[in-house]
């Protein structure tokens, strides 16, 4: 197989974990006063989805996307639990500080994330992640390594630009349908964020 071809085939299994997955539970968790946020992990062997969560933090402002979706990983059964080196952790988002040391410290060598931390600020009108950085690291937007001794992060939409027409086009499709309904569940989140008790929202 090529590497467009890996690329292509990565691709269409992110968003289509997003699609049929993580955006069904988002809708539930933002009608329960939930953030847009979510996760999944998928083997890399065949690319199928091991699990989707989404944020709970009117649970436990810990309860990120990621977080959530590490917490129910380690409620698995061990023996049925895959190695956290042959799965691929996908983030609708690009994590934020607690959710990159969580990916380090749970051991996976790998993040894709669709929006960045300027589109949680800028779109969706939520700026804790890069304030958190600034506040606590002193990093501005994009100073921290995404490929370190831990993990590779990249973003979806830079590898869906990177593919040659016209599956790049098909796949823009793709992602600019999946902002939109990103953007009715932000909508749909700030209408009702002052009726929840989570401390930053």
């Amino acid at each position: 197989m090529t590497r467009q071809n890996e690329s292509h085939d990565l691709l269409d299994a992110l968003l289509a974990t997003m699609e049929s997955g993580i955006i069904p539970a988002t809708e539930a968790g933002v009608a329960a006063g939930n953030k847009i946020f979510g996760a999944a992990l998928l083997r890399k062997a065949d690319l199928s989805p091991v699990l989707v969560e989404t944020n709970n933090e009117t649970e436990n402002p810990l309860w990120h996307g990621e977080i959530h979706a590490l917490k129910r990983f380690h409620e698995m059964d061990k023996a049925a639990r895959p190695d956290t080196r042959d799965l691929i952790f996908l983030s609708t988002h690009e994590p934020c500080s607690m959710c990159l040391s969580a990916i380090a410290w749970a051991g996976f060598d790998n993040f894709h994330y669709f929006f960045s931390h300027e589109d949680s600020r800028d779109a969706f009108s939520i700026p804790h992640d890069l304030k958190i950085l600034k506040e606590v690291f002193t990093l501005e937007p994009g100073g921290y390594n995404r490929t370190n001794a831990f993990w590779t992060g990249q973003s979806i939409p830079d590898l869906i630009d990177r593919l040659p027409e016209p599956r790049r086009m098909q796949f823009r499709m793709r992602a600019d349908a999946i902002s939109r309904k990103y953007d009715e569940l932000s909508a749909a989140y700030q209408a009702n964020k002052a009726n929840n008790a989570i401390p930053l929202n």
